[in-house]
C-alpha cells in the first residue's frame, strides 16, 4: 500500500513507523517530514497543496493521511481536495475541522448538542475581553484559532490574564482572532481519541499529557512535554460515562449538521466533581500522546485507516496493549519562548529497547542536531506504570544535548493516590 503523510513532527514520525510496522507491505511517503522521517518515508519536494493532490494522483497514492492540524483548513483543506481527486484521506473536512480550528465554534457546538463543558463568552477586542472577565480569576483564556498547541492560557491571576491578551490583541503573536473568556475548570485532565468513521467510532488507548515546562507543572505552557497512556489510566465506569456524555453525541452531532468525519478525534477532557467536561477538541492525534498511544496499538493501523477513509470502521483489524506507555519529550534551550538549533546530539544509540521519535531534528554529517522546540520523545513501555516510568527515564538519561530541558515527573505526577 502506497501511503503518505502530511507533516513533519513527532507524532507523524509516530504515525509512520506504525503504519511500517503494519504486516501488509507499504511504501511510506511524506510531506514535508524531515530529516529523521525521510529515514523510513521518502520525502515529496512539491509547493503547496494543491501540488501535492497532484502528485498523489500521479503517484497512485492510495492513502493520505492527516498528522499536522493545519493542512486541514489551509486552502480549500487537505480532505476536500483529496476527495475530489478521488483519494481516500484519513483526516475530516475543512468545515468538520473547525471543531479544532476555532475554539468559539467547537463551544457552540456542544451548546447545541449537549456536551458538558464549561461556559465561556467571546470577545472580540482587548475591552471586550476585560469586561467579559469582570476582575474575576481563575479564568481560562483562548485564542480562538490554531496556534501550535499554545493559545491557550490558565490565569490564576489578573497579571497572567493582561499578558495574554497582550500577545493576542496587540501583539497579535496568533494572528487575528478572538478569545474565548471559559470558567476554569477543575479535576484531572485525561486525553480521549477516536476513529471517527462517518456515524461509528472506535475509542483508542487514553492518555494524559504534561503542558507545562517545569516540573510539579510550573511555568509557562508548552505544546506538551510528555505523556502517559495505558487501558487502566482512568476506570472502566469513568471512560463508560465519557463515551455517553461526549464521544457518543459528538459523532452524533457531526452526522446531523452534515459535518463529514473520516479520521482521528480528540477529546480533551477535565474530570470534575460534577463529571467529565470537555475542554478542547482536536481533529487529529495529540502530540505527545500519540508517540505514547502509538505503541500499544497492536495489528493492521495502515489497513485499518484505508478502510476508515474509505467509509468502513475495521475494528478487527486493531487490539490493544493492556500495558503503560510513558512519553518523555525533551527540548530545546529557550522553549517554549523560542528554541535553539544546532546543537549535538548525543546518546541516541545507548538508549537500548525504548523508542525514540524525533519532532525537532536535523542531520549535520554524522551527528543529529536540534532544530526546533521539542526535539525528542523518548518512550518505554511495561506491564504496570511504574515499570514504564522507569524503562522511559532511564532511556532518556541516556540523551544529551546543550540546553536540553526535561522533566522528570513524567508518568508520576497525579498518580500518588491512584
Amino acid at each position: 500500500m502506497k501511503i503518505l503523510v502530511v507533516g513533519k513532527g513527532g507524532r507523524e514520525h509516530a504515525l509512520l513507523r506504525a503504519f511500517d510496522e503494519s504486516p501488509e507491505p507499504t511504501d511510506l511517503f511524506c510531506f514535508p517530514g524531515s530529516d529523521a522521517i525521510a529515514e523510513i518515508a521518502q520525502p515529496v519536494e512539491v509547493d503547496g497543496l494543491e501540488a501535492l493532490i497532484e502528485w498523489m494522483g500521479v503517484n497512485d497514492i492510495e492513502l493520505c493521511v492527516a498528522g499536522e492540524e493545519s493542512y486541514l483548513v489551509k486552502g480549500e483543506g487537505l480532505a476536500n481536495l483529496c476527495e475530489e481527486a478521488g483519494i481516500p484521506c484519513w483526516g475530516p473536512h475543512k468545515q468538520s475541522a473547525q471543531l479544532e480550528a476555532s475554539k468559539e465554534f467547537a463551544k457552540r457546538f456542544m451548546e447545541r448538542h449537549g456536551i458538558p463543558t464549561g461556559g465561556a463568552v467571546a470577545a472580540g477586542s482587548l475591552a471586550e475581553a476585560r469586561a467579559a472577565i469582570g476582575g474575576h480569576y481563575p479564568v481560562v483564556l483562548k485564542f480562538d484559532g490554531l496556534a501550535a498547541g499554545k493559545g491557550v492560557a490558565v490565569c490564576l491571576e489578573e497579571s497572567q490574564g493582561e499578558a495574554f491578551l497582550d500577545e493576542v490583541f496587540v501583539q497579535k503573536r496568533f494572528g487575528e482572532g478572538r478569545v474565548l473568556v471559559e470558567e476554569f475548570l477543575t479535576g484531572p485532565e485525561v486525553s480521549i481519541f477516536a476513529a471517527v468513521v462517518d456515524d461509528e467510532y472506535l475509542i483508542f488507548t487514553p492518555a494524559r499529557d504534561y503542558k507545562r515546562i517545569g516540573e510539579d507543572d510550573r511555568g509557562d505552557n508548552t505544546g506538551g512535554m510528555g505523556a502517559v497512556a495505558s487501558r487502566r489510566l482512568i476506570p472502566a465506569a469513568t471512560l463508560e460515562r465519557i463515551e455517553q456524555e461526549v464521544v457518543a453525541p459528538t459523532v452524533a452531532g457531526l452526522r446531523s449538521e452534515n459535518l463529514p468525519y473520516r479520521g482521528f478525534l480528540y477529546f480533551g477532557l477535565m474530570l470534575t466533581p460534577e463529571g467529565p467536561k470537555v475542554i478542547e477538541y482536536n481533529c487529529r492525534f495529540g502530540d505527545p500522546e500519540c508517540q505514547a498511544v502509538m505503541p500499544l496499538v497492536k495489528g493492521d493501523l495502515a489497513g485499518f485507516c484505508l478502510g476508515g477513509a474509505q467509509g468502513e470502521l475495521r475494528s478487527d483489524l486493531l487490539t490493544f496493549d493492556e500495558g503503560w506507555s510513558v512519553c518523555v519529550v525533551l527540548a530545546s534551550a529557550g522553549y517554549p519562548a523560542g528554541s535553539r538549533s544546532g546543537d549535538v546530539i548525543t546518546g541516541l544509540d545507548a538508549i537500548g529497547d525504548a523508542r525514540v521519535y524525533h519532532a525537532g531534528t536535523k542531520r549535520s554529517g554524522d551527528d543529529w542536531q536540534t532544530n526546533g522546540g521539542r526535539v525528542l520523545a523518548v518512550v518505554a513501555g511495561g506491564v504496570d506504570r511504574k515499570a514504564a516510568v522507569d524503562a522511559a527515564h532511564v532511556a532518556a538519561d541516556q540523551v544529551r544535548f546543550d540546553g536540553m530541558q526535561r522533566r522528570r515527573d513524567i508518568g508520576i505526577l497525579h498518580f500518588e493516590t491512584t
